[in-house]
């Protein structure tokens, strides 16, 4: 079983950046495919990004598209968020998850796919 803890989220200004990190233990990041979900309060929890296992295949939402890049870094079992242009929109707790089960060149964009979930950080974008 995988840990996954998050880290980077603070209070920023529109149009700043942020890179969040979440940091895997018990288990070799490699196993799995990632993501990065958020939630608002009141709202459902989205999908932002993922990567394959590879790292050679990456998805995002529509609305964080060419603004937030997500990568991963086996070797240091860390996967990462860099949020660019952040909009008062963005506000939400960001969440990392990994899903053991896909082929090593897939992602999804689904949460119910992912077995195991962080604890969240918070990120604030002030107007």
């Amino acid at each position: 079983q995988v840990q996954l803890a998050e880290s980077g989220g603070g209070l920023v200004q529109a149009g700043g950046s942020l890179r969040l990190s979440c940091a895997a233990s018990g288990r070799t990041l490699s196993n799995y495919a990632m993501g990065w979900f958020r939630q608002a309060p009141g709202n459902e929890r989205e999908f932002v990004a993922a990567i394959s296992r590879s790292g050679g295949n990456k998805g995002y939402a529509d609305s964080v598209k060419g603004r937030f890049t997500i990568s991963r870094d086996n070797a240091k079992n860390t996967v990462y968020l860099q949020m660019n242009s952040l909009k008062p929109e963005d506000t939400a707790a960001y969440y990392c998850a990994a899903d053991q089960a896909l082929p090593y060149a897939s992602y999804s964009v689904r949460p119910q796919e992912y077995d195991y979930w962080g604890q969240g950080t918070q990120v604030t974008v002030s107007s």
